[in-house]
């Protein structure tokens, strides 16, 4: 009888699955189930890259590319409750609104790509004047491609780049950068840590329920499909035309 949020890793578009006992967890009785379902993965993936492979501390800048998708969205919110000024980049005025709405300290709009040479150092001018002079302590990239080197070029000493995916592409990065501003390079491979680190896992779902529960976090279903709208929730997904989580409900008696 106990409502579930469970780990699939695929297969999760389906009236009945399978999990491991280790990646299921029970839902607050409070929280509803589209929200539990737009928590997992984007605050799972967020709040590991952020306190433990960057180790973001209070005070600090933290720089959010695509800030307001599922996982931007989610570093937004994380950034201001780990005590962070949050810089919010998105493509658009729209999607920076919301992004400050989320708590962004600040805003800016970037174009979208690809960018020759010039467009990409006025790319760079455009994040380093978004985060200010002293750079950006982390920056948090679900980007990649062509938004990945302008950023890096706005890092703070000592700072931290988190690589979180590839929405434009695998990018190239010129290795004189890590080396002139001493920052490092950090790869955020969540789903791998919750395989490796399960009592790890179980902590940070409970510091979430925990933050949720504050109010501190509140993930944003922008659309709710019908289970038989998956694909058109796919389509959209895949053509970057989702703002915050979009939720399938296989079960219309949930919704």
């Amino acid at each position: 009888g106990d409502r579930i949020l469970a780990i699939t890793d695929f297969g999760g578009l389906a009236e009945r699955v399978a999990v491991n006992v280790s990646r299921a967890f029970r839902i607050p009785d409070a929280m509803p189930f589209d929200t539990a379902a737009a928590l997992l993965l984007t605050y799972g993936t967020t709040i590991y890259a952020l306190a433990s492979r960057a180790e973001l501390k209070s005070g600090e800048t933290l720089l959010v590319l695509g800030a307001s998708g599922g996982v931007g969205m989610a570093a937004v919110e994380l950034g201001k409750a780990l005590g962070a000024t949050v810089v919010a980049a998105a493509s658009s005025a729209e999607k920076c609104e919301i992004a400050a709405r989320a708590g962004a300290d600040r805003t800016v709009v970037y174009p979208r790509g690809p960018f020759d040479k010039d467009q990409s150092k006025a790319l760079a001018a455009l994040f380093k004047d978004a985060v200010g002079e002293d750079g950006a302590d982390v920056i948090y990239d679900p980007l990649g491609g062509g938004y990945s080197e302008p950023a890096l070029r706005a890092i703070a000493w000592n700072g931290r780049f988190l690589v979180i995916g590839f929405v434009d592409g695998i990018a190239r990065l010129p290795l004189n950068l890590p080396l002139l501003k001493e920052c490092s390079v950090v790869g955020t491979l969540w789903g791998e840590f919750t395989k490796r680190n399960p009592e790890g896992l179980r902590r940070q779902v409970d510091q979430l329920f925990a933050l949720w529960a504050d109010g501190k976090i509140k993930p944003y279903v922008s659309k709710n499909y019908a289970f038989e709208r998956a694909a058109e929730a796919l389509d959209d997904m895949s053509n970057r035309r989702a703002i915050g989580k979009l939720v399938v409900t296989v079960d219309p008696s949930l919704a």
